[in-house]
């Protein structure tokens, strides 16, 4: 429930606000795109924290570039069917990945 709502404020954010900042996020994917990944994908406390951290270090102190999100996930249901994927997760180690997203995905 919270997620959802969390989720719908960022989406108005992306739609309407971002229109004033012109723009201005030095790492990709842009901050929200980082904190919608973050609360699709983690625990909410998790993804809270780690929006929180994004946020702080986007400023002129960090030099930006490719920060995706991290997170650690059970890959012991796989099933063998056709998919459709929504976030590609690339192993960085100790059961952690990157998430890329899916740019063609469809619902």
């Amino acid at each position: 429930m919270i997620k959802k709502i969390i989720l719908g404020f960022l989406a108005f954010y992306q739609k309407f606000l971002t229109l004033l900042s012109f723009g201005s996020c030095r790492f990709y994917p842009t901050c929200s795109a980082y904190s919608i990944q973050q609360f699709e994908t983690n625990s909410l406390f998790k993804a809270i924290y780690f929006t929180i951290i994004r946020i702080l270090k986007c400023n002129q102190l960090f030099n930006g570039g490719l920060d995706y999100p991290k997170v650690k996930v059970n890959l012991h249901n796989i099933q063998y069917k056709k998919i459709n994927v929504k976030y590609w997760y690339v192993p960085t180690g100790n059961k952690q990945y990157l998430i890329i997203k899916n740019w063609n995905f469809k619902k």
